[in-house]
C-alpha cells in the first residue's frame, strides 16, 4: 500500500471517529459539563497510551525539553482548547450547525498553508473546494435555500468557529513535528501537557459550576471519546498529515456530514433521502476534483 493510500485511509478513519464526537457534543448537554468531559477524555487517552509510550517518552526527555514551547503550543491548541470549545458550543447549538461550521476547518488549513508554507492553490483545487462546499450546504439545507437562509447562529456557533480555527493551527503545527520524536512520544507528550493545562479549569468547574457524575452514560461516553475520538483519531490524523500533507488531509474532513448522516441512519433510525444522496455525490465529486493533479 502506497503512502498516499495509507494517508487517505488514516484521514478517513479519523474523520469517521470525529463524526461520532460531533453527535456526542450536542447530545450530552446538561449531563456532562464541557470541561469535565474534555478533562476526562484526555485523561483516559493518556492512561491508555502510557504503557506503550511512557518509557520511550522518558528516554526522549532531552528532545522534549528542547522543543518544550512548540509542544506546549500544540497541546494548548489541539488538546486544551479545541475539543473543550466544541463541548461548550454543543450546549447552545445543534449538531447540524456544528457540522455546518466544521467545514471551515479545511478552508482555514488551506489558507494558513498558503500563508505559512507558500503552498499553491490551483484553479482545479478551488473548483473542487467550491463543489464540496455546495454539497455540504445542500446536505444541511436539504436542498432548500430558504432553510439555509433561516439558520439561526448562536454563541455556540461562534465558539465552534473559533474551535475550527484553533484546530487548523494545530494541524499546521503538526507538520513541524520534530523528526526525532516517534509518533507515540509526540502524542503522549501533547496529550499530557494539554490535560495538565485543563486540570485548573476542571477544578474550577467542578467546585463552582457542575460536578461530573460518573454514571454508566458518562463512563461509556468518556471511554469512547478518550480512546477512539482522541488517541486513535489523533494518531491517524497526524500520520495522514505526515504522509499526504496538510491540504489533502484537510479536504477529507469535509466528509464529516456524510459520515454523520450514515451514522444517524444506522443508530438513530433517521432516513437518508434523495437530497442526502445527491449531496453525498456532490461532496465526493468535489474531493475527486480537488485530488486531481
Amino acid at each position: 500500500m502506497s503512502n498516499q493510500t495509507k494517508g487517505v485511509l488514516f484521514a478517513l478513519f479519523a474523520t469517521l471517529l470525529w463524526s461520532v464526537n460531533m453527535v456526542i457534543a450536542s447530545g450530552v448537554k446538561g449531563h456532562i459539563p464541557p470541561v469535565g468531559l474534555a478533562f476526562w477524555r484526555w485523561t483516559v487517552a493518556c492512561i491508555v497510551l502510557a504503557p506503550f509510550a511512557a518509557k520511550r517518552t522518558f528516554e526522549s526527555l532531552p528532545i522534549l525539553k528542547k522543543h518544550f514551547w512548540y509542544l506546549t503550543l500544540t497541546a494548548v491548541l489541539g488538546i486544551t482548547i479545541f475539543n473543550t470549545l466544541i463541548y461548550f458550543a454543543g450546549k447552545t447549538t445543534s449538531a447540524i450547525n456544528l457540522s455546518l461550521i466544521a467545514i471551515s476547518i479545511p478552508l482555514f488549513i488551506i489558507i494558513l498553508s498558503r500563508i505559512i508554507y507558500k503552498e499553491k492553490v490551483s484553479n482545479i483545487k478551488i473548483v473542487g473546494i467550491a463543489t464540496i462546499i455546495i454539497g455540504v450546504l445542500v446536505l444541511i439545507s436539504k436542498g432548500s435555500l430558504q432553510a439555509l437562509l433561516t439558520i439561526n447562529f448562536t454563541i455556540g456557533d461562534l465558539l465552534m468557529l473559533l474551535a475550527c480555527f484553533f484546530f487548523a493551527c494545530y494541524t499546521i503545527l503538526v507538520r513541524k513535528k520534530p523528526q526525532q520524536l516517534a509518533p507515540k512520544v509526540f502524542l503522549f507528550s501533547v496529550f499530557s501537557i494539554g490535560t495538565a493545562l485543563l486540570l485548573p479549569l476542571y477544578i474550577w468547574e467542578n467546585t463552582t459550576y457542575q460536578k461530573v457524575i460518573f454514571d454508566s452514560t458518562t463512563i461509556l461516553i468518556t471511554l469512547y471519546v478518550g480512546i477512539f475520538a482522541s488517541l486513535v483519531s489523533f494518531y491517524l490524523w497526524n500520520e495522514a498529515i505526515r504522509l499526504i500533507g496538510t491540504s489533502k488531509t484537510a479536504l477529507i474532513y469535509y466528509l464529516i456530514p456524510i459520515f454523520s448522516g450514515i451514522l444517524a441512519y444506522f443508530f438513530l433510525n433517521q432516513a437518508i433521502g434523495l437530497t442526502q444522496i445527491i449531496s453525498m455525490g456532490i461532496i465526493i465529486s468535489g474531493l475527486f476534483i480537488t485530488a486531481k493533479k
